[in-house]
């Protein structure tokens, strides 16, 4: 890679973008029923039953509601979180004494996933505020929490956080996906890098060489991770931001724990199955976006 750090961090951030547009496109639906099931767990018995009914009482449109808050949301988390990938990179070879551009094991790898995820975090937080709220919107109706008629727009919604909140609205659950994206990304990463090595070692090859497939899997495989292992605190990010619409604020402590007292654990796992379902296309794709852009990119700079 050129050791132009302008250059490189413009060709991350650019290559972050395109594979966050390709995720959004092909998972949508999915983190649709992930939201509405992680919100109102009562209301739906099941995957299946949540993305009927929406089908049912707000058509295939439902199922793609809060589209353009999640385009930015991974638009900005992917594009933020690549360049600081790419600058993380640079972070774990200096406090480990390595020669700029040497390789980083997975594991060092996975260590400056973790540490960008900070970046990316607080740029994603606002806009995944707007996205929850747009998908739970018509439960929230229902439910008697906010006012039946409501519009249900991008812009009705920042309205309203700003009119009720101001500007720090938007942070709502801003602790909770910084608890979230710390471990999550360090298994995001490495779990990515750990299964593009084993490829590569088995088809005698470099990680660059082991083809479409098994590229898409190692990104399915690698979001597969992190969904496992951050699921729950991801369920009480989304309680907070869209709960917070009727007023209701607590905390990231008080929220998770009143869902283990109230409703037992395995509400903290509710939309779990869309969420997996949706991992392996939607990850598959924000790799294979993000590798082939990225490699496109160098060529064409000539680098």
């Amino acid at each position: 890679m050129t050791s132009n750090p302008i250059l490189r961090s413009i060709i991350d951030f650019s290559a972050g973008a395109i594979g966050g547009t390709a995720c959004v496109l092909s998972g949508q639906p999915f983190d649709t029923t992930k939201v509405k099931m992680q919100s109102f767990p009562t209301m739906y018995r099941g995957f299946i039953h949540c993305f009927i009914s929406t089908c049912k009482q707000e058509g295939l449109r439902g199922l793609y509601k809060g589209t353009t808050p999640a385009l930015i949301t991974n638009i900005n988390e992917n594009a933020v979180l690549f360049l600081s990938y790419g600058l993380c990179q640079d972070v774990v070879r200096f406090l480990s004494r390595m020669e700029k551009g040497d390789e980083l094991r997975d594991i060092q790898k996975a260590c400056a996933g973790s540490l960008a995820s900070i970046f990316s975090a607080t740029a994603i937080c606002p806009t995944e505020l707007v996205k929850c709220r747009l998908q739970a919107m018509h439960e929230m109706e229902a439910a008697g929490k906010v006012a039946s008629g409501q519009k249900s727009t991008v812009w009705s919604v920042v309205k309203t956080v700003l009119e009720k909140n101001g500007p720090r609205g938007f942070f709502q659950g801003w602790s909770s996906t910084i608890v979230r994206e710390i471990p999550g990304y360090f298994c995001f990463f490495g779990a990515y890098e750990l299964s593009r090595s084993t490829f590569a070692q088995y088809m005698g090859t470099d990680k660059d060489g082991i083809g479409m497939l098994p590229l898409m899997f190692s990104g399915g495989f690698g979001g597969a991770c992190l969904w496992i292992v951050v699921y729950p605190i991801d369920c009480v990010k989304t309680r907070i931001q869209v709960m917070s619409l009727s007023g209701r604020q607590e905390g990231f402590f008080k929220t998770f724990t009143g869902v283990i007292r109230n409703e037992g654990v395995g509400r903290l796992y509710s939309g779990l199955t869309p969420t997996m379902i949706r991992t392996f296309p939607a990850n598959g794709a924000l790799f294979l976006a993000y590798e082939w852009s990225r490699k496109f990119m160098v060529e064409k700079a000539g680098l």
